[in-house]
């Protein structure tokens, strides 16, 4: 187990990532077509082809998600992904015909100093293939890459994190989140994680949470600039589960997201979890066993969300947002 989504055999993982743009993506391609759907709850998302993944839409499975900068220029992303997919002959076949099912989410990353003067078309559908080329199984980068790069929050820069677990039932679950938060991951003005009681073996510092709370600690910390924000993710497990069984699973997954930032599910911000089961162990108890990978995948989203900004690194600009290591790798804990 490597701690991350690509602990869930089946799936590749690639990034394309330019930090001169500030900017990039993260493809995740399925071996096989799985089963998957999506829960959006921000008040400003920015998606494609997620109506089909609604449970009672006729698409059941998917070969890829996409998670992207750019806002709705990133959408792009999905293209270069999906050409990569029909040379390789994949996608739901209509005839003669084969279309690649690519779904996607976009966060915004346009105000964070890179260089977005692209010219006629933006870059994304190019880093889509890229991203897509590049993926591959087993470990994957974290932190400001891929979707991730440009991400920011509200107090830290943002980023890409992943974790994985198992539940009491032997399935697996991953998740892979683009930390861009209107909120903060951080507790107030320290290093404490919101994510911290669920944390692993010191996967993002291994601080804890503050030995107590004051009221400026709980006070919300934001970013209000327009669009500005947008946290986008996936869970994925190895269970076997129907298009309505992924769509709570995506919901459940949320909880992870409102565990790790606060505040979340603003009015500007995007948050979409997609969800995805490739089939491979098949549930004995539906309900009690959904249930298990629900917690499984809110504890997954929550620590990924902390690792995603634990492992970031500034972007080469002027003004770049300080990360968590900028501020605090070094001091000790105990003087927290």
């Amino acid at each position: 187990m490597l701690n991350l989504l690509s602990d869930i055999p089946g799936l590749t993982v690639g990034h394309a990532t330019d930090l001169a743009l500030g900017s990039g993506v993260t493809a995740i391609l399925f071996d096989e077509p799985a089963v998957a759907s999506v829960a959006i709850t921000g008040g400003a998302p920015g998606e494609r082809d997620t109506a089909a993944l609604a449970p009672g839409a006729t698409i059941e499975r998917i070969d890829a998600i996409v998670l992207s900068g750019g806002s709705s220029f990133g959408l792009d992303a999905a293209s270069g992904v999906q050409a990569v997919l029909r040379a390789a002959g994949r996608g739901f076949a209509l005839g003669a015909a084969r279309v690649p099912i690519v779904a996607q989410a976009i966060l915004f990353d346009l105000l964070n100093g890179g260089d977005k003067a692209w010219g006629r078309y933006p870059p994304y559908r190019e880093l889509g293939e890229r991203a897509a080329q590049l993926a591959a199984p087993g470990a994957f980068d974290l932190g400001s890459v891929g979707a991730g790069a440009g991400a920011t929050t509200a107090t830290l820069k943002g980023g890409l994190g992943s974790a994985s677990g198992v539940t009491r039932s032997g399935h697996r679950v991953g998740a892979i989140v683009a930390v861009n938060a209107l909120g903060s991951a951080t507790i107030g003005d320290g290093p404490h994680f919101w994510s911290a009681p669920f944390e692993r073996d010191g996967e993002f510092g291994g601080r804890g949470w503050p030995a107590r709370f004051t009221a400026a600690e709980w006070a919300p910390r934001t970013k209000f600039a327009p669009g500005g924000a947008t946290t986008i993710g996936l869970v994925v497990t190895d269970a076997a589960l129907t298009k309505p069984q992924a769509y709570q699973l995506a919901i459940m997954a949320h909880d992870g997201l409102a565990r790790a930032i606060l505040p979340a599910h603003a009015p500007l911000d995007g948050d979409t979890m997609f969800a995805a089961a490739t089939g491979h162990r098949p549930l004995a108890e539906p309900m009690r066993e959904l249930t298990e990978l629900g917690h499984a995948a809110t504890l997954a989203v929550a620590r990924a969300i902390a690792r995603g900004v634990f492992e970031a690194t500034a972007l080469p600009v002027p003004g770049a947002q300080p990360t968590w290591r900028d501020r605090f790798a070094d001091r000790q804990p105990g003087r927290d």
